[in-house]
């Protein structure tokens, strides 16, 4: 596989392809091969996706905006906003490590593209990693 060249036309497509979404995201696979066991990807999200809150039990998660604005915003277990830290590519906090086990989820400000890396290989959310509100 030839090498992935992240630049402004690369986003800007990512960011088009996500409108087009009905979900209003678009995700981007980063693994080159088969055997990569990792979690990274490129993440477009557009004003208005809705993300439920959840968590992942076994892995870290790391952000890093590449472009837009959002919140992350950190929940207690019983659905209650404990905190929220604001993501942007032009200053502040362009990135952030969300603890195994975080209930989160985003508010999109604009249209935004993040990397995201978790631990280990991917394991689908079960349903007790959403929180029913």
């Amino acid at each position: 596989m030839p090498q992935i060249i992240i630049d402004d036309k690369f986003i800007d497509t990512l960011i088009n392809n996500a409108r087009e979404n009905p979900r209003l995201r678009q995700a981007f696979d980063l693994r080159t091969t088969e055997a990569d066991q990792s979690q990274r990807m490129l993440n477009a999200l557009i004003p208005g996706t809705e993300l439920p809150i959840h968590r992942h039990r076994e892995t870290t998660e790391t952000v890093v905006i590449l472009r837009g604005r959002m919140d992350e915003i950190f929940f207690d277990d019983s659905g209650r906003e404990t905190s929220r830290v604001h993501l942007a590519h032009d200053g502040g906090t362009q990135a952030l490590s969300i603890p195994a086990g975080a209930w989160h989820t985003v508010e999109v400000l604009e249209p935004t593209v993040i990397f995201e890396a978790k631990d280990g290989p991917f394991v689908p959310r079960s349903d007790d990693d959403v929180l029913k509100a």
